[in-house]
C-alpha cells in the first residue's frame, strides 16, 4: 500500500516506518502534528521540532502542522486535515503508526482514518515489549531518552543512549517499579539519531537537562545531520 506515517521522531514510529518498508509498502510522507505543550495525551512532544533532520535523512516529504492548544478536539482536527491533505497531495490509501498498548490513541487514529477512507497498519501493536526492544537494538536503531517521569527513572536517562545493556536494565526496572518497558504509558520519550533508514546520524550540538526531582526532559537546541 501507499501510506502516510505518523512521525513522532521516537522510536516507535520510526521502527513502524521500518517494519511497513520491510513488507512492502511505500511510505510516501510524513505527518507530524506538532502539539501545543507536553500535556498531550494524544501526540509526542519533546524535540518534535527536529523532525524534519530525520524527515531529510529518509528522504520522505513531511506535512508539519502546529497547534496553539491543548485541546483534544483541535488535536484531532489538525490531525484530520493533515491526513486529508496527506491523502490529495500523495495519493496515501492508508496511514501507519506506532502503537503499542495505547487504546486512546488507536481508537483516534482508526476513527479519523475511517471518516476520511484511509487503512490504518499498526505493526507494533500488542507487540512483546521485551522482544521489541532486543530487536530495535539489534536492527541498528540508535535512539536517545528525551524525556522521563516514571518511579525509577533518574535524571541520569536524560540525553542517554540505548545500548543493549541498557536494555536489559530497562527491562529489569520496569518490572521492579511497574512501568511499561517500552515507554508505551508515557514513562519516557525518545528520539532517534540513526537507524538503517537514514542517510546519515544526527549529531547533538547542544542541549539542556531539566530536572524537577521528580521527572525531567533533554531539550535539543542544536543539532544536524550528518551525512
Amino acid at each position: 500500500m501507499k501510506l502516510g506515517s505518523l512521525f513522532s521522531g521516537g522510536k516507535d514510529s520510526t521502527f513502524a516506518i521500518y517494519k511497513a518498508k520491510s513488507e512492502g509498502h511505500d511510505i510516501s510522507c510524513l505527518v507530524t502534528v506538532f502539539p501545543k505543550s507536553e500535556e498531550s495525551h494524544l501526540l509526542h512532544h519533546p524535540n518534535i521540532g527536529l523532525t524534519v533532520l530525520q524527515a531529510k535523512a529518509m528522504n520522505i516529504p513531511q506535512i508539519t502542522v502546529g497547534l496553539d492548544s491543548d485541546d483534544a478536539r483541535i488535536e484531532v482536527d489538525n490531525l484530520k486535515k493533515a491526513l486529508k491533505t496527506a491523502k490529495e497531495q500523495f495519493g496515501i490509501e492508508g496511514v501507519v503508526h506506532g502503537g503499542i498498548r495505547s487504546a486512546f490513541q488507536k481508537n483516534h487514529f482508526e476513527t479519523i482514518c475511517r471518516s476520511i477512507n484511509l487503512g490504518v497498519f499498526a505493526p507494533l501493536w500488542n507487540v512483546n515489549e521485551t522482544s521489541y526492544l532486543h530487536e530495535l537494538v539489534q536492527s541498528g536503531f540508535e535512539f536517545i531518552i528525551t524525556s522521563v517521569t516514571a518511579q525509577g527513572l533518574d535524571d541520569s536517562w536524560l540525553g542517554k543512549e540505548i545500548t543493549m545493556s541498557d536494555v536489559e536494565k530497562l527491562i529489569a526496572m520496569a518490572s521492579k517499579f511497574g512501568f511499561n518497558a517500552s515507554f508505551e504509558g508515557g514513562e519516557a520519550e525518545t528520539f532517534v539519531v540513526s537507524c538503517p533508514l537514514f542517510s546519515g546520524r544526527i549529531k547533538i550540538i547542544k542541549s539542556n537537562k531539566i530536572w524537577d526531582g521528580y521527572r525531567g526532559r533533554f531539550e535539543i537546541t542544536e543539532a544536524v545531520l550528518e551525512e
